[in-house]
């Protein structure tokens, strides 16, 4: 018996991958607001960085708790405009939250800072002296 293929549904699925509007899905396919992540590690921290263009430093809640670092933002925008005959009425809201677990006596919860600047958030996360390697020790024989 022979099976019959129905490619039909294949073209409009690529169109819609390759001319997405991707102002509209909002960093993410599955239409929810996660913004890009990065995270980074060196010899001495953590390295945290989180794409989200079109906030305010004043947007972001970031909290540590137990060793869970949450990073949360909501950003509500409303434009209104009243001319002759009409008023125009947007508004929009935006908003996500990601959470992480920090790994235990590693890093160096006091030194935590936060910086957001030209659309990019930057964690940086120090990592204890005592959990830095350390260079090789050379040992002088006698």
């Amino acid at each position: 018996m022979l099976a019959k293929r129905n490619d039909a549904h294949f073209v409009p699925t690529l169109f819609n991958d390759l001319f997405r509007d991707w102002s509209t899905t909002n960093f993410s396919e599955t239409n929810t607001t996660l913004p890009a992540l990065n995270i980074k590690e060196t010899l001495d921290e953590f390295i945290v960085d989180v794409a989200v263009p079109g906030m305010d430093k004043k947007d972001f809640k970031i909290d540590l708790d137990n060793d869970v670092l949450t990073i949360s933002s909501e950003k509500t925008v409303n434009n209104e405009e009243t001319k002759e005959n009409y008023t125009r009425k947007e508004y929009s809201y935006r908003s996500f939250k990601r959470s992480f677990t920090l790994p235990q006596g590693i890093v160096n919860r006091d030194k935590i800072e936060a910086v957001y600047k030209n659309g990019e958030l930057k964690i940086t996360i120090p990592k204890l002296e005592e959990a830095k390697p350390k260079p090789i020790k050379l040992i002088e024989v006698k």
